[in-house]
């Protein structure tokens, strides 16, 4: 599993390009990728940050790809890729910051509910209480990582080699 793994991320990050969107997204449109738009959220005190945060992408470029399905037909493993920046505010106050998440990565949907993350480049990872390997925040995790998320919710963040952006931080 794991080389399996590996192996589709490594293929995933060869298939990330900075092209501009217009000719790209028709080019890949036609070979199997399909747009995976991010909608806007919004986070209350105290669950990621301790103060409350809203999200909303300004660059949206990210598509996906399913790669195998279950034998019901349901999504088994899906490549994501594309530009994705997402302007993190604290709403209390208005301080911003632009989150460059423009990483790769290849998710393995499980029927239990879980998922694990093969992850090149930063992605946003928001954590809550006592829900992940990293404390209580908002965070750009960049680099060559796994994300196991369990049925319930928690997220265990294991860096290859990378660095953890704290968000909260940057808009307190």
């Amino acid at each position: 599993m794991r080389r399996t793994a590996l192996a589709t991320l490594t293929l995933a990050a060869a298939l990330v390009g900075t092209q501009p969107a217009s000719a790209e997204t028709a080019t890949e449109t036609a070979k199997g990728w399909e747009p995976a738009p991010s909608a806007p959220w919004d986070v209350g005190t105290g669950v990621r940050c301790d103060f409350p945060v809203h999200g909303e992408p300004v660059v949206d470029e990210v598509v996906r790809r399913v790669l195998s399905t279950y034998p019901d037909g349901s999504v088994r493993r899906v490549a994501y890729k594309g530009d994705l920046v997402v302007r993190v505010t604290n709403t209390g106050t208005g301080a911003s910051y632009d989150a460059d998440a423009s990483g790769s990565a290849v998710v393995e949907y499980r029927p239990d509910g879980s998922q694990i993350w093969a992850v090149h480049g930063p992605v946003l990872v928001g954590v809550g209480q006592d829900q992940g390997s990293l404390p209580r925040g908002l965070y750009l995790v960049d680099g060559v990582y796994t994300m196991r998320i369990s049925p319930t919710g928690y997220k265990s963040v294991r860096l290859l080699h990378g660095t953890t952006d704290d968000l909260c931080a940057r808009i307190d």
